[in-house]
């Protein structure tokens, strides 16, 4: 490509974004656009700044990054989106990969190897650290685990009804058992599924097919 890499800076910290900014702004071979505090915002201005690549950060409140990528993508957005989290745990990366992340960086990253990385993401290339490059590959070697275990029809009628949106009461109240019987099926599936909360637990079963959109 010619010409400057256009930037689009995603992240709910104003101080990670500020040095963010500071680090590009000095550098002529980039131009940030802009910056976002959530998923949402970054969608409108994606849209409306078409930035080359999208630094996104995933766990913000409001929208969150994974929502974020797989909506840009199902819009047609041309950028690439080159995850910068701190979180390298299964349930934050295979869901941002899947959802259509060209590249997954951790935020202790040296400067020069994120530079790289958002040069590389911008002609298309995927970058990945090496624990994030790791835990794939150990996915391809051993796509089925002991986390990986079958749901039993009770857990997955409470996380059906999470997925709803329901809270551990409303839950409780739908399938006629206590709260506490509803949390101990929460950390049953949360075991299986190799997460450490609902949202997780959410995403890696849509993920992995357990639930699909409108029932299971």
């Amino acid at each position: 490509m010619t010409g400057p890499v256009r930037l689009l800076i995603v992240d709910d910290h104003p101080v990670v974004r500020d040095g963010l900014r500071g680090m590009f702004t000095g550098d002529p071979g980039f131009e940030v656009l802009g910056e976002a505090a959530d998923g949402a915002e970054a969608l409108a201005l994606a849209e409306a700044l078409r930035p080359d690549v999208v630094l996104m950060d995933l766990r913000m409140p409001g929208m969150d990054g994974v929502t974020a990528i797989r909506r840009l993508a199902a819009s047609g957005s041309p950028a690439k989106v080159l995850v910068l989290t701190t979180y390298d745990t299964d349930a934050d990366v295979l869901p941002a990969i899947e959802a259509g992340a060209t590249g997954y960086l951790l935020k202790d990253a040296p400067r020069e190897e994120l530079v790289r990385a958002v040069r590389a993401a911008a002609r298309g290339e995927s970058v990945l650290s090496p624990s994030v490059a790791g835990r794939l590959m150990g996915r391809l070697r051993s796509p089925r685990t002991p986390a990986e275990e079958p749901l039993s029809q009770r857990e997955l009628d409470v996380l059906t009804l999470v997925a709803r949106g329901s809270s551990n009461r409303e839950a409780a109240a739908r399938l006629f058992i206590s709260e506490a019987t509803v949390k101990t099926h929460l950390l049953h599936v949360y075991a299986k599924l190799g997460v450490n909360d609902r949202a997780a637990a959410v995403a890696t079963a849509y993920d992995r097919g357990l639930l699909t959109p409108g029932g299971r």
